[in-house]
């Protein structure tokens, strides 16, 4: 079963959300990196402490690129063509 969450961003504020990996709670934050032109995924534990920042990247609708994996077995997937992001 996935998760979706509608990605809105706003340029007066962090983009965020949270959802389940591997059976925890994690916060996602998206964020505008003004030098390299592009979002980052920033995934923060209940503690507040980065677990992972990496480049936003767009999957096509047949294929999934997840952008944690090596991190969680869970899979999380921004979908370029609907402008959401999936939990796997």
């Amino acid at each position: 079963m996935s998760t979706m969450i509608s990605f809105s961003p706003v340029s007066t504020s962090t983009f965020q959300f949270q959802c389940t990996l591997d059976n925890n709670s994690y916060n996602v934050i998206v964020t505008w990196n003004l030098y390299g032109q592009r979002y980052y995924i920033n995934i923060y534990d209940s503690n507040n402490g980065l677990i992972l920042c990496v480049a936003l990247i767009g999957s096509p609708d047949n294929y999934d690129i997840s952008m944690t994996a090596g991190y969680f077995t869970t899979k999380l997937v921004f979908r370029q063509s609907s402008g959401n992001f999936e939990v796997i």
